[in-house]
């Protein structure tokens, strides 16, 4: 008796026909005829009008697709939503700074997320992603089922940061003034915007001038992971850390006095500024 041929199983591409329908290019009619096999998408870049198709190229995820479709797009893994996501968490995270040093948001007070979504007319997602990078920067923390308390922070506190910043950045800036030939061009620039924002009383502005000017400075060390170290000190030491009109201007003023005892490889005068400068006593 003749036996019967053993079931074969499904081709694994049917299993992935079977799975996944195969998406759609603008202009097919599903039917899957010639236009599906142009280049790029069918066997290869030979494959025309009538020519053989090969194997199915790597199926998109879902969710791409259901992105590409919603917007229309030619390509559907071509990812805007997360690119705007993310300005939105950072244009978020900058008013939340700019909130913290003018004293909107108040020392010992909880916000949630959603009402403050609601201020500054997004969702609670970016919000909470950015109070979740001032968590980590020391400026808030964490309430568990109630949002981000703002932390106050005391003279011990500004005090130590200085401290800390004093013993990071003096070695660098000594270190500078014994071998650097000559000063970078863009750091003048960098100074005269810190004295000119502290005039006009764009604090926030200020902080980040004077977040860029230190970037800068220590930067030409060479060492990445010193200047990021610093730069989160600096944003929790809090910007300006001068906290009166008159030691604003001193503090941006002392910017340009850096860069003449670098210059002239003071080391003598360039520790003295620089304590002064972060606010460090004694």
């Amino acid at each position: 008796m003749a036996r019967e041929p053993a079931p074969r199983g499904p081709h694994p591409a049917d299993r992935a026909e079977d799975r996944v329908p195969a998406p759609r290019r603008p202009g097919e009619d599903g039917t899957g005829d010639a236009r599906r096999r142009g280049a790029g998408w069918g066997s290869g870049a030979g494959a025309g009008p009538g020519g053989p198709a090969g194997p199915p190229g790597p199926l998109p995820h879902p969710a791409d697709l259901a992105h590409g479709s919603a917007r229309g797009q030619d390509h559907p893994g071509h990812a805007r939503t997360p690119l705007r996501r993310a300005s939105v968490r950072g244009q978020v995270l900058e008013a939340l700074r700019a909130a913290l040093d003018s004293g909107e948001l108040e020392p010992g007070r909880v916000y949630s997320a959603p009402a403050l979504g609601e201020r500054y007319g997004v969702s609670a997602t970016p919000v909470r992603e950015a109070m979740q990078r001032l968590a980590a920067e020391g400026a808030v923390e964490t309430v568990p089922n109630r949002g981000f308390r703002v932390l106050a922070r005391t003279a011990a506190d500004t005090a130590a940061l200085a401290e800390v910043l004093l013993l990071m950045e003096l070695p660098v800036l000594t270190r500078l003034a014994a071998t650097l030939p000559a000063l970078p061009p863009e750091l003048r620039p960098l100074a005269r915007r810190t004295e000119e924002l502290a005039r006009t009383g764009d604090r926030t502005g200020y902080g980040e001038a004077d977040r860029a000017f230190h970037g800068a400075l220590l930067g030409l060390h060479g060492n990445s992971q010193l200047t990021r170290v610093a730069e989160a000190l600096h944003l929790r030491a809090g910007s300006p850390r001068a906290r009166t009109p008159r030691a604003w201007a001193e503090e941006a003023a002392q910017h340009a006095a850096l860069l003449d005892a670098i210059e002239r490889a003071d080391t003598a005068t360039l520790a003295a500024v620089l304590r002064a400068h972060l606010g460090v006593q004694g």
